[in-house]
């Protein structure tokens, strides 16, 4: 009987949820459990459970199931990824085989074949399923395989296998490197990195901010310099030259989660090493749907009061923070908070992440002499009300941005400093007058990304006394929370990220110290003893407090 009957007559949908479910199934092509799990009809475990008891199955947890390797080599790796089940037990000549989809009765038969055994199917997650095979199996394992294989036979042959742009346009070599790139996508990776050693090709995707290595056979490393070709190929950049750095951009689309197909801009990055060319991709959604203000994880206090601060007709505004500490979102944020018809906003990014409604943006081009400053110069021409600079790098940019908000502009910005009362001196050190900081300068963010804790494997713990920072007090009634690791999190503990935050409100006093070229720390003690800056270790320690984050999280973003 089929799944969808199934589950009409056990009164879990209704006949029109089906036919709705069924048209879907129709026009995306999809199967029709996946169809019911994405319309929010049923749920995964329910649709597992109904299947095991269709077919008489057992169902198995990949997630604590320990199998023996030598069990894994009973089935090629290239039938592992076409066919979708991998082997979990062997008993004699009888060998147990994870599947999530047993309606394909014809791989029984092909199983069969292969293996010499008789198999019997267990039924498994498909999620789980999947991170199982990339696991053991590696990604791209399947195409790996096969191009060594090729390769073996044409070293046995002795004749050449062609030159680097063949090579790279085989269909074996396009199907690995979008292998790795969906990959990295699916993993909501920010960075791919692909490394070359004497011995190794390590590819390393950047998930939360911290680099993990991807599961790749070590087979790989024969093929790096095909794939650099083809990402090479791919962002229009000369193959021939590795003596350079090269740059360059990548368009790439991808399904995600079970979603529409999205497409993603690739920033790509190569460098000559020792042992060959490394590259960096910056991953970038352009589908992505920009974050308010509300949803960037900013306490009430700071809110409240950037909110006030980014409504004002004119002044500058800066964020600070290392990189990667979300400033642009920050900014992009605010943009959407403020932008209507009323408003003209204009930006000069380098380069520009996403798109903005309703915001015009320029992309710094150095080649051409289009640089901040000349950038900015430019667009005050343009008759804006509110100017965002992607970065203040030198005394040009900072005079000019400085000149812009004094003539009735609201200009942002951003810098790499520490804490919000650097900025202002970094200001000093570039060579600014302190009457321009001090009468320019309205507001500071100062930022970091933590990670989030693992919803899945959240549990509460009694920290050692060791493990608790100077100046955290645990709050009385309440349990600090930590990740034990799962496979949703890849055993981190951690999924997704949150911003902590410092801003620092100018007042006169603080002007006033600017003027005398007081020292950060003086600019910070007297802002605090006027309540107009909180600290990113107190928003750090609150958001710990509030089972958001952890205590070591929070050291680690601050400290390092």
């Amino acid at each position: 009987m089929a799944i969808g009957t199934l589950l009409v007559d056990q009164g879990i949908i209704s006949r029109e949820q089906l036919a709705e479910a069924l048209a879907e199934q129709a026009s995306a092509g999809d199967r029709l459990d996946r169809v019911l799990v994405r319309r929010g009809l049923v749920t995964k475990d329910l649709i597992l459970q109904t299947i095991a008891a269709q077919f008489h199955l057992p169902v198995i947890d990949l997630e604590t199931v320990e199998v023996d390797p030598a069990v894994l080599t009973a089935i090629p790796s290239r039938l592992v990824f076409r066919l979708h089940c991998v082997p979990i037990r062997r008993e004699d000549s009888r060998l147990v085989v994870a599947t999530s989809d047993p309606f394909d009765l014809a791989v029984l038969d092909e199983l069969k074949l292969v293996t010499h055994c008789s198999i019997e199917l267990a039924l498994a997650d498909e999620d789980d399923l999947r991170a199982f095979i990339r696991t053991h199996f590696g990604v791209g394992g399947d195409t790996l395989d096969a191009m060594a294989a090729g390769l073996d036979e044409l070293v046995a042959e002795s004749t050449p296998s062609g030159d680097e742009a063949e090579q790279a346009q085989e269909a074996s070599v396009i199907k690995l490197v979008n292998d790795l790139l969906a990959e990295a996508i699916a993993e909501r990776a920010t960075d791919v990195h692909i490394e070359p050693y004497e011995h190794e090709l390590t590819v390393r995707y950047r998930i939360d901010g911290v680099l993990q290595r991807a599961s790749v056979p070590a087979v790989i490393n024969r093929f790096g310099a095909a794939i650099i070709s083809r990402l090479k190929i791919m962002a229009n950049l000369n193959i021939a030259e590795k003596r350079v750095p090269q740059d360059g951009r990548i368009t790439f689309k991808a399904r995600v989660g079970g979603r529409a197909i999205e497409e993603f801009d690739l920033r790509l990055s190569i460098i000559p090493m020792l042992f060959g060319e490394g590259v960096v991709l910056r991953v970038l959604s352009k589908s992505a749907v920009l974050m308010t203000l509300d949803q960037l994880g900013m306490p009430e206090w700071v809110r409240t009061r950037w909110t006030r601060l980014i409504d004002r007709p004119h002044g500058i505004l800066l964020v600070t923070g290392p990189t990667g500490s979300g400033k642009s979102t920050t900014l992009y944020a605010s943009l959407n908070t403020i932008v209507s018809d009323e408003i003209k906003a204009i930006t000069v990014e380098d380069p520009v992440e996403y798109h903005v409604q309703g915001v015009n943006q320029i992309q710094v081009n150095h080649k051409v002499g289009l640089d901040f400053a000349a950038g900015l110069r430019a667009i005050l021409r343009h008759d804006p009300d509110v100017v965002m600079i992607g970065e203040i790098r030198d005394k040009e940019t900072a005079e000019t941005a400085i000149q812009a908000s004094l003539t009735g502009h609201l200009v942002f910005s951003t810098l790499h400093t520490n804490d919000s009362p650097g900025a202002v001196t970094r200001l000093l050190d570039m060579g600014v007058e302190p009457f321009l900081v001090s009468s320019s300068v309205e507001g500071v963010m100062a930022q970091r990304l933590v990670r989030r804790i693992c919803p899945q494997c959240a549990r509460p713990y009694t920290p050692e006394p060791a493990d608790i920072p100077e100046g955290f007090v645990i709050p009385a009634g309440q349990t600090l929370v930590r990740g034990e690791g799962c496979r949703f999190c890849r055993d981190t503990g951690y999924r997704g990220r949150v911003g902590i935050y410092e801003l620092l409100e100018l007042d006169e006093q603080t002007r006033d110290h600017i003027m005398h070229r007081s020292a950060a720390p003086t600019i910070a003690a007297a802002a605090r003893a006027a309540g107009r800056l909180n600290t990113l270790l107190e928003d750090g320690y609150a958001k710990a407090s509030a089972a958001e984050t952890t205590l070591a999280e929070v050291v680690r973003s601050i400290t390092t």
